[in-house]
């Protein structure tokens, strides 16, 4: 069974930093999508950074803030992390880890304010 948990969200103000962590177990194969989505109130859930294989992917609106991440080296859990840089009040919202776009974690609150 494959569950995906995340961690690491909070309240920052704007400017700055947070890293999210997804701790993946269960049977995980790098040439599918694994990544990170957000989703902020009234909006619909949106890519926010990727890797497939060893490709990154990222939204535009983020890109040169944050950093997608991983470590694999345990055999047993897969670890995702993202490092959000310079954050914005926009950057507010739920973030998601997922898994070939089918698996999903219980989210992680982001919230930038001052």
């Amino acid at each position: 069974q494959l569950q995906l948990v995340e961690s690491g969200g909070g309240l920052v103000q704007p400017g700055g930093s947070l890293r999210l962590s997804c701790v993946a177990s269960g049977t995980i194969s790098r040439i599918y999508a694994m990544g990170w989505y957000r989703q902020a109130p009234g909006k619909q859930r949106e890519l926010v950074a990727t890797f497939t294989g060893d490709r990154t992917n990222y939204a535009d609106s983020v890109k040169g803030r944050f950093t997608i991440s991983r470590d694999n080296s345990k055999n047993t859990v897969y670890l995702l992390y993202l490092q959000m840089n310079s954050l914005k009040p926009e950057d507010t919202a739920v973030y998601f880890c997922n898994y070939r776009g089918v698996y999903w974690g219980q989210g992680t609150q982001v919230t930038v304010s001052s």
